[in-house]
Parts: structure tokens; C-alpha cells; sequence
């Protein structure tokens, strides 16, 4: 079925029941030479950090598939080790890894550095996927900017067709790349969001000794976990299945990051690469915070991990048996500078020592679960659109302001919209909407993400479209 807002026509198709049968997932393998971004463009299309990253080659070795969805369908992302001709030893059994992951994938992605160009062995590489008889995308990665997206047509040489310029590492183009996948895989299965599942998963994080341990114990009745005044105790993730508020959850306690992870070092370093995991295998996350003491430089790094992960958001101020008349007032002010850009965040006062108002936490995780899977009806969202731009346009930029012709849902957890626009939109503007969005649909405790498609122009008496 279709539904039609203002010339702009969204064919929709019918939502999946439960229990009906999806097929197989199709696959894409992303192949390329070393040190190309192949992991980051990984982590792009999954929309998680998973994928390890580092500025050497070699760091993936393995074929390893990651479950991906985009638009409401699911297909399956395959990272490879760098393809080298010839190689030798190891190098030559990453190779075979990589040829096997094009073997069985139904499309290739081959990536290549825009800012370097072709080089011999992406060439040879290109010989190798021409065997393969697998459909290709090219995929000019590392095109950070406008110069250098123009410089990326030089990759028409390779014979693969049009290159698609992506920033991997910033997003830029990304959502042009994950249209055109879409459209060269099989029919992808109908993502079925209504099956059972089991207990939430809430990672408990927060800075050193912030009373991360005492908060599972005050749960779960026992001493689950370590508890010493000395900080940095626990060291491995510890989780438990607790009931809070008549539910059982899986509560996962981490341990307190110090540093920034490139600046940590020995057992730190690791404690914190599994904060960050348990961070993305979460659904939610509480951030505890030491209510008698200063929002620090580390509490909003730990903030910034979370809301980067695009988990559902409760910070829970601890301690507050310690919190007297004079440190309230300055705390309230602290959060109004230090928090200010997560408005949405849900916040609650508890001590994990005493007991208080941590009964308060069930009714906050369910509803930041809640607005994190929030999906509003496409015809409910342009409804609201419409009469929001009508009433406030964009501002005039050039003699021209651009217009916002129809929007939609692309997914949830987090909830994430893409605004189809005659051009680019102010920052100002966009942040404009969003909060609107708030406003109008709640969304208390989640991030939510909002990109713009601008329309391209198809030439002189041409009709525009949006990109992809």
C-alpha cells in the first residue's frame, strides 16, 4: 500500500506477524586492501563500535559477521582481513578468509582509499572479484570533504561502475551507500520486532567507587559484587539477574573508567574496552553519578560513550544521603551547564547505602525502554511536520530557503528519522526539529537521530530526487 504526502509517495509494505517465516538473511562481505577502513565502514553500517579499529593493518584477521539492519530490514555484515596478491603466511590465510567471505556473500563491498586512489593490488583485487561473478559496490572510503569526493571519480577506472564516496569515520555518505545495498541484495527479511525476548539488559557505569557495586547488591540482596571504599575493585563486567520492581533484569556491573581508553594502560586498558562492550550490548544504561561531588571531564566522557551508542539514558545522582542544602543548590547548577545538551536524559536522587528512592529506578528504565522503541505512524509524523515547518520555516540562506518535503521513521533503538529536503539544513534548524520532536512525541530517556536527505537535481527540465 502507499500513501501519498504532497507529490512525495512512500510505499509501504505490511508489517511482519510474529512467527512468520523471514528466510534467510542475505549477506555483505566488505573486502578491500589493508588498512582501507574496511572495520570502520563495518561499524558505520551496524550503527555500533564492535568492529576493532586501529591505525595498522592486520587487525582483522577472521571473516566475522555482524547482524545489520537498515530501513526495517535485516541482512548480515561480513569484515575481512586486508587482501593482498601473493601473500605469504599469514597474510596469505587472511587472504583466503577474505575470498571465501566474496565466495559465499550474495553482495561485495570494495573499499578503497579515496584520498590514495587505486593502487596495483586494488586492481588485482578487482581481477579477484570478477571471478567471483558477486555483485560489486564500489566503495571510495575516507572521502571527508567535497575535494575529495571529487577526486574519487578517478576510481571509474576500476571498471566496477560508479564509486560511492563515504566518510566511514564521520558517517558522510552512509546512508546513500546502505540504499544502494539494499537495492543490489536479494529481498532482505522482514525485521519482526514483537518476538519474545528475555530480561532487559541495563549496564550499571559510572566513574571509580560512584557505588556502582553497592546499587547491584542493594538489588539482588547478597554481595553479587566487590564493595571496598578503595576504587577500582571491580575490574571484569559481573552480571546478574535481579528483580527490580517485580521484572527480572540482567544488570551488568562494570568497571569505573578512569581514563580515556587510548590514554589507559595494563588491566585498566582492558576493564575498559569491556565497559565499552557491556555499554553496546545493553538496551539501557545507567550512569551513576556522586551527587556529594563535582560533575567531572570523566562523568561526561562516560555520558558521551552511552549517548554515542544510541543506549536508552537514566542517570541516577548517588550518594544523596551525603548531599546537604549548600551542595544541592550547586549541584542544580552544575546540571544545568554540565548536562545541558542531554536534557532528555531521565534523572533520579537514590542512595544505594540507604535504600532511597531506588524503588524509583523500575518505572524509570521502563520508560526510557519504552521511548528507545517508540515508532511513530509515518502519517502522524508528516502531519506534524507540515504544520511545523508552516508555522516556523527555515530561515532564508543565499535569496533561498530550503524546504522539508516529507519525513520518515527509519528504525528504532534508538529512534532515528530521515527529514527529505529540497537542501541542506541549518545545524540550528535541525536541532530546532528535534527538540520539537520532543516536545510533541516525548522520547524521555532516549537519543534520537535525525538525518537529511537533500534532494539532487537531475539537470536542466530534470526532476529532482532525493539521493540514493
Amino acid at each position: 500500500m502507499s500513501e501519498d504526502f504532497g507529490g512525495w509517495v512512500e510505499l509501504r509494505e505490511p508489517e511482519a506477524e510474529p512467527g512468520e517465516p523471514t528466510g534467510p538473511q542475505p549477506v555483505v562481505a566488505v573486502v578491500g586492501r589493508p588498512n582501507v577502513g574496511k572495520s570502520t565502514l563495518v561499524n558505520r553500517i551496524i550503527g555500533r563500535r564492535q568492529a576493532v579499529v586501529e591505525d595498522i593493518p592486520g587487525v582483522t584477521r577472521d571473516r566475522v559477521p555482524y547482524d545489520a539492519q537498515w530501513n526495517g530490514r535485516a541482512f548480515t555484515v561480513v569484515d575481512t582481513g586486508g587482501w593482498e596478491p601473493d601473500a605469504k603466511d599469514r597474510a596469505a590465510a587472511i587472504a583466503a578468509q577474505a575470498e571465501a567471505a566474496v565466495a559465499t556473500a550474495d553482495v561485495v563491498l570494495f573499499v578503497v582509499d579515496a584520498v590514495i586512489g587505486s593502487t596495483d593490488v586494488d586492481e588485482a583485487a578487482v581481477k579477484m572479484l570478477r571471478r567471483s561473478a558477486k555483485p560489486v559496490i564500489l566503495v571510495a572510503n575516507k572521502a571527508d570533504n567535497t575535494a575529495i569526493e571529487m577526486e574519487a571519480t578517478a576510481l571509474w577506472s576500476l571498471g566496477l561502475g560508479e564509486p560511492f564516496p563515504v566518510s566511514a569515520l564521520h558517517g558522510r555518505g552512509s546512508g546513500d551507500l546502505l540504499d544502494a545495498i539494499m537495492e543490489a541484495l536479494p529481498e532482505a527479511p522482514k525485521i519482526v520486532e514483537n518476538r519474545p525476548r528475555g530480561p532487559r539488559r541495563v549496564a550499571l557505569v559510572g566513574r571509580p567507587n560512584v557505588g556502582k557495586s553497592s546499587l547491584l547488591n542493594r538489588f539482588s540482596g547478597e554481595e553479587r559484587a566487590v564493595v571496598d571504599a578503595v576504587a577500582g575493585t571491580t575490574v571484569d563486567p559481573v552480571d546478574s539477574l535481579v528483580e527490580i520492581g517485580g521484572e527480572t533484569w540482567q544488570l551488568v556491573d562494570t568497571a569505573g573508567l578512569r581514563k580515556r581508553v587510548g590514554k589507559a594502560s595494563g588491566t585498566e586498558y582492558y576493564a575498559s574496552l569491556r565497559t565499552a562492550s557491556a555499554i553496546e550490548a545493553a538496551e539501557v544504561a545507567v550512569v551513576l553519578l556522586d551527587s556529594s561531588e563535582v560533575i567531572s571531564e570523566q562523568d561526561q566522557r562516560i555520558l558521551t560513550m552511552v549517548v554515542e551508542a544510541g543506549r536508552a539514558l537514566v542517570i541516577a545522582f548517588n550518594k544523596w544521603d551525603l548531599v546537604d542544602g549548600d551542595r544541592r543548590y550547586y549541584l542544580d547548577k552544575e546540571i544545568d551547564r554540565e548536562l545541558r545538551r542531554i536534557p532528555w536524559a531521565i534523572r533520579l536522587n537514590l542512595s544505594a547505602k540507604t535504600g532511597r528512592a531506588v524503588d524509583k529506578l523500575a518505572p524509570a528504565l521502563r520508560k526510557a525502554l519504552a521511548s528507545w522503541e517508540t515508532r511513530i505512524p509515518t502519517a502522524q509524523l508528516n502531519q506534524w511536520l507540515t504544520a511545523l515547518v508552516q508555522a516556523t520555516p527555515h530561515p532564508v540562506r543565499g535569496g533561498r530557503a530550503p524546504r522539508v518535503l516529507f519525513a520518515t521513521q527509519a528504525g528504532v533503538s534508538p529512534p532515528r528519522f530521515v527529514l527529505f529536503t529540497t537542501g541542506p539544513l541549518d545545524a540550528g534548524y535541525q536541532r530546532f526539529v528535534e527538540r520539537k520532536l520532543r516536545e510533541e512525541f516525548g522520547f524521555e530517556g532516549t537519543p534520537i537521530d535525525i538525518s537529511v536527505r537533500p534532494r539532487k537535481k537531475l539537470g536542466p527540465g530534470g526532476r529532482g530526487k532525493a539521493h540514493g
